[in-house]
């Protein structure tokens, strides 16, 4: 049985490195290029904020009242019905390797530049990110030992980094030495910018949601949950537009939506070349460490839907000798290599994992509905509740689909591979329950 041990503070600052992945180094470019303009542009972060801060008080009150573990699947299982928690969790399961490769093309764009030439270009990118994500599977076939040993040089990078980058913000802008940007001409209306650019924008924001798995985990979770998500998502929300106007300030608007390597570009405008050089590198070492935690953990996770029947008791086998859940590991890693084959660029990825995401999150979020429905004048609960109820969560859930319809309209392709899998999992779902 699980034994609580986790303070508000211990949640506070899951909730940061859930959310804070490698995103913020990358996204901010594909943002600007849909804004068209800085007014979108802030008023899509500031609005992606506010919305998932929305979502942590609609998540804080859900996990309040039901803290159980992996509450992400078992909550959506008992509010509408098992076969449709499990097409969501199947989609997941897949796009958890999407967003890994995601996280690696971002590190092998960083690097790449300082290899020789031959590793230049999209050949040469997919190939850094075959290398890495090999050799971080051999690392972890050895055992969890090794895996964690290797997580342990990775970590703190990523803190330190942004603490850097966030100076940017309070000092005057330096020269900058980029060839001219052309003209935006975006081909959006502005409000279609505006929800076009919240694709990237959530996708960025997004994390916070798998604090529900940790319901069981936290001590006086009435008063606990609500503060440790509520507090991240404020530090994050902080982080997150203080690192973009630090982007805009020193390198102008213009230049923002054609620079990759954005946070590489503002270390050079702040230290020069050196300054370029290092980040390239401490951004693809904390790309390795991101990719080093998923291999750790996503095995974990298919553990646990194995073991509740979700997924083949294969996914739950674990080599005594190393505690390696080989055959999970492995799936993990094919599953990562093929999104990297099949969708490509980190573009073709954020549409993919976002097309069905967004729409597992509403159902989460709407499973408050049902709970409280339920409970009506016999509910018992005296713990948080969410503010302005219903319509701060009725907020959320609109502003999740209508991103989501979104990225069906603008992105068709990686969105038809998503909802294509979403629906196989209809009769992969009782084909399962009949042979296991």
């Amino acid at each position: 049985m699980i034994q609580p041990k986790l303070s508000a503070f211990d949640l506070t600052m899951i909730v940061v490195s859930l959310v804070i992945g490698i995103g913020i180094f990358r996204t901010p470019a594909i943002v600007a290029q849909s804004a068209g303009n800085q007014t979108i542009f802030f008023g899509a972060w500031l609005t992606g904020g506010l919305v998932s801060l929305i979502g942590a008080l609609t998540f804080a009150e859900i996990g309040s009242r039901r803290p159980v573990a992996g509450g992400f699947y078992k909550l959506i299982s008992e509010a509408f019905h098992p076969v449709f928690a499990f097409m969501l969790n199947w989609v997941i399961v897949l796009t958890y390797g999407a967003g890994n490769v995601g996280v690696a093309l971002i590190g092998a764009e960083y690097i790449n530049p300082l290899l020789p030439a031959s590793f230049q270009g999209p050949t040469g990118i997919r190939a850094t990110v075959i290398v890495t994500v090999l050799l971080f599977y051999g690392i972890n076939l050895l055992g969890i030992r090794s895996g964690a040993r290797t997580q342990n040089l990775l970590s703190g990078l990523k803190v330190l980094m942004m603490g850097f980058l966030c100076l940017g913000a309070f000092l005057s802008p330096f020269s900058r030495d980029f060839a001219p940007a052309p003209t935006l001409t975006p081909d959006y209306t502005a409000s279609t910018a505006f929800f076009v650019s919240l694709i990237a924008v959530f996708y960025t924001y997004g994390g916070y949601q798998q604090v529900l798995n940790f319901g069981a985990d936290v001590t006086n979770p009435q008063r606990n949950t609500p503060r440790g998500v509520i507090g991240g998502m404020l530090l994050i929300m902080a982080l997150y537009l203080t690192l973009n106007y630090a982007y805009v300030k020193q390198l102008g608007f213009s230049q923002l939506p054609h620079s990759k390597l954005v946070a590489a570009d503002l270390a050079r405008t702040l230290t020069g070349d050196i300054g370029y050089t290092f980040f390239s590198v401490a951004i693809f070492v904390s790309v390795l460490g991101y990719l080093n935690a998923s291999l750790l953990s996503l095995p974990r996770v298919y553990y646990a839907m194995a073991d509740d029947g979700i997924l083949p008791p294969i996914f739950k086998r674990v080599n005594e000798r190393t505690q390696t859940q080989e055959f999970a590991l492995t799936f993990l890693v094919v599953v990562m290599l093929l999104s990297l084959f099949f969708l490509g660029t980190f573009e073709k990825i954020v549409s993919y994992v976002m097309s069905i995401d967004t729409v597992a999150l509403a159902s989460a979020a709407a499973t408050l509905f049902v709970f409280r429905r339920r409970a009506r004048s016999t509910d018992t609960y005296t713990g948080y509740r969410v503010w302005l109820y219903p319509v701060l969560p009725a907020l959320f859930i609109g502003f999740l689909l209508v991103v989501s319809a979104n990225v069906i309209i603008t992105d068709p392709g990686p969105a038809a591979i998503g909802w294509g899998l979403f629906a196989s999992g209809f009769p992969l779902y009782y084909l399962l329950k009949r042979v296991f």
